[in-house]
């Protein structure tokens, strides 16, 4: 195998178990510790967690990743015969499925909608917003596990 396809598959790997790895703290703790505090609170600590997480090396990670993860597909599916090809196929579209799909048709609405939201109204939309965005989180969040897995036994495979 070409060394620059290893190269892309192993960044690919790598891109998305840092943008699913911060998804799974989402889940797992974040937005648990944000609930315990009072609704202005806990959507004030949102509300600044979604608008300083635009950074350079966050744009990078997130945006270029799914990039990666665009071309593992199309090598693995213009190569379907070879070795870990079905692999790296199903795992790269499933990061674009999940993590970045999920992400932004419906987590990034959710976060400009909390963006828009005054402090007084904290105790009508913060429960709501918290409800919704968990969920899509919970199931972007597996279905990264799963890309990743993927990924990794294409590449393993070949």
């Amino acid at each position: 195998m070409n060394t620059l396809v290893i190269i892309l598959i192993v960044a690919s790997i790598t891109g998305a178990g840092l943008v699913t790895g911060l998804l799974f703290a989402f889940s797992n703790f974040v937005m648990r510790a944000l609930a315990d505090l009072a609704a202005d609170k806990g959507m004030f600590v949102m509300q600044r967690i979604n608008a300083t997480i635009i950074n350079p090396v966050f744009i990078a990670i997130f945006f270029g990743t799914p990039l990666l993860c665009l071309i593992v597909a199309i090598l693995a599916a213009r190569h379907l015969d070879a070795p870990g090809s079905w692999f790296l196929l199903t795992g790269s579209l499933a990061y674009l499925i999940g993590p970045y799909g999920i992400t932004v048709l419906f987590n990034v609405p959710l976060n400009n909608q909390l963006a828009g939201t005054d402090a007084s109204d904290a105790d009508k939309i913060w429960p709501m917003y918290q409800n919704k965005w968990q969920r899509w989180n919970h199931i972007r969040t597996y279905i990264g596990v799963a890309s990743i897995i993927l990924m990794a036994l294409g590449l393993n495979a070949r």
